[in-house]
Parts: C-alpha cells; structure tokens; sequence
C-alpha cells in the first residue's frame, strides 16, 4: 500500500472545495426557485417564454460545465501551492457569484461582469503547472 502525505495548508484547498459546492448549491436552488416562478416544468431546461429564467439556468449549467476543471486545477495545483491555490479558487468562487447575478439579470452581456474569476482560474493553473514540473 502506498501511503500518501498532504502539504501543510492542504485543509484551505479542501475548505476551498466545499465553497465551491455550496455556491453550486446556491445556484441550483436559484434555478429551482426561478422554475416557480416561470412556470417551466421539469423536463424543460429552458423556457420558450422567459429569458430571464433561460439566464438563471444558464448561468448555473455553465458553472456545471466548468467544474471539472476547477476541482482538477484546484487539488492539483494544492499539492504544491495550498495557500496559493486555495485564494485562487475562491477569486473564480466570487467570480462565478458575480457572473450569476449580473447573468440572472435577464441580460446577457452582464455576465462578464464576472470574467475577473478567470485570473483564480489561471492560478490554479500555474499552481498545477508547477506541481506536474515537481513531479517529473
């Protein structure tokens, strides 16, 4: 059996992770919510009647979409850098938060409003860059 050790700070990475789950909750409540109020019954993902609701669903769906990633990036680049990579998951956390509200907006174009959690993303990269560099 191989036996596995974790940086010191590792928690923040995992703290960091559970953000990320709790704001993927938040917005699939909103979405629930927006259901109701919009009348769009299950199975629909989208409504034929209300951008509004199509932008609340969306707003939560691409964050579904780039999830993967994000926890990949995240206990990667935690491996070498904890502190480092747990700041930068929770830049693209609120980035994700300002992308769902100016989105939910029913506007579209607000959404980049959020695009700032992109720079926490490509810490997490360079974080996991230099982890694999470590490795090799």
């Amino acid at each position: 059996m191989v036996a596995m050790s974790l940086p010191a700070d590792y928690g923040y990475v995992v703290l960091t992770g559970v953000g990320a789950i709790f704001m993927v909750m938040w917005k699939g409540v909103r979405v629930g919510q927006a259901r109701k109020k919009y009348g769009v019954e299950y199975p629909e993902m989208y409504s034929k009647d209300s951008m509004v609701f199509n932008c609340i669903q969306r707003a939560h769906q691409n964050t579904l979409e780039n999830l993967p990633q994000f926890f990949f990036l995240l206990t990667m680049g935690g491996f070498s850098h904890p502190l480092v990579s747990s700041c930068g998951g929770w830049v693209w956390i609120a980035g994700r938060v300002v992308y769902a509200i100016g989105y939910s907006t029913g506007e579209p174009k607000k959404r980049v409003r959020g695009a700032f959690g992109y720079l926490g993303l490509l810490t997490l990269l360079g974080c996991s860059v230099h982890t694999a560099i470590q490795t090799i």
